[in-house]
């Protein structure tokens, strides 16, 4: 493990000229709007766990084509008013995980949903959303699914699954619907930044390490999966490099955050050899919002890790009570 990437002052003004699509902001809209108009009430089931302190909920709730996806919500017990809440979305592979796995933002407070990511959930947390859309061939992993058109990639489906389970939590009795905010590492950083362009009203942006920024170069550097699905992929189809490009460019958080207006809050692992720290730099420079980003120079692709949380409990605070 090494700096491999650009030098921290060149990252720190590393702005790429992406391709933006023309209809961009008309391909999400409709998508969105699509997916909205067969949407319906979020379904609640409290769960048993063994954490007194705690309240779980089972949830399913209409994603992409209304088609159900699950979550737990976990709630601080007792509390009889509305709370801010965090949506987690989760890392590349994993599920939701078991109902008593709670995250540090109940302890603190907040009501948190942690979204489960479709047709994932099997490398590393177990999770219980399908996949229902088929694809035509593509190297395996996530990365190629669709990529031959903008309408049939995965990722479509996973960003409006991600901005549906905002729509969720605001509808929820427990849930204060200002104040809404959204976390993740990795691909959970990815979808939360993609959030944030796509839901214009969010309280704060919290990015760890974001995967999903700047394909081209993440295509061009990153050695390892799973940027590395899109090199194998265009190794064998190499008619399709145009084409898999101009379907990315869709889905690209580094094109995307120019329209987040959130307060964000990133960090980036300058020895990241997952998501390379240029590709976390190019959303970052991008982000139309105020923004905020820690650096950890010595780190792989965990990041800041507890020590980060500790930061983002502190700015989340500070931001939640000014």
């Amino acid at each position: 493990m090494a700096m491999t990437d650009l030098s921290l002052d060149d990252l720190r003004v590393y702005s790429p000229n992406l391709p933006v699509p023309l209809d961009l902001d008309e391909f999400w809209a409709a998508t969105l709007a699509e997916s909205r108009a067969l949407g319906w009430s979020p379904v609640l089931t409290p769960v048993t766990t063994g954490l007194t302190l705690v309240d779980t909920y089972d949830v399913t709730f209409a994603g992409f084509e209304g088609q159900p996806v699950r979550a737990w919500l976990h709630v601080p017990a007792g509390v009889d008013r509305p709370l801010p809440s965090l949506v987690r979305y989760l890392g590349y592979g994993g599920g939701r995980g078991l109902a008593h796995e709670v995250s540090a933002w109940t302890l603190a407070g907040y009501a948190c949903l942690t979204m489960d990511t479709r047709g994932q959930g099997s490398a590393w947390a177990p999770g219980d959303t399908a996949d229902s859309a088929g694809s035509l061939p593509a190297y395996p992993g996530f990365m190629t699914r669709g990529v031959a058109d903008p309408l049939t990639y995965y990722y479509r489906r996973l960003y409006t699954d991600a901005v549906l389970a905002v729509d969720a939590v605001r509808t929820l009795p427990m849930v204060d619907a200002a104040y809404v905010s959204v976390t993740g590492h990795s691909q959970g950083g990815g979808l939360a930044l993609a959030v944030s362009a796509l839901v214009t009203d969010l309280a704060a942006v919290m990015p760890d390490v974001p995967f999903l920024c700047d394909f081209p170069r993440a295509a061009q550097i990153a050695d390892t999966e799973p940027y590395v699905e899109i090199v194998r992929y265009l190794r064998v189809h190499r008619e399709q490099v145009q084409r898999a490009f101009a379907t990315l460019a869709y889905f690209d958080c580094a094109v995307l955050v120019r329209r987040s207006s959130a307060a964000a809050l990133f960090s980036v692992a300058l020895m990241d050899q997952i998501c390379p720290p240029s590709t976390v730099y190019a959303a970052f420079n991008a982000y139309g919002g105020p923004k905020q980003i820690v650096e950890y120079p010595f780190n792989d692709h965990e990041g800041g890790e507890a020590f980060h949380q500790a930061a983002q409990l502190r700015w989340l605070g500070e931001r939640l009570t000014a």
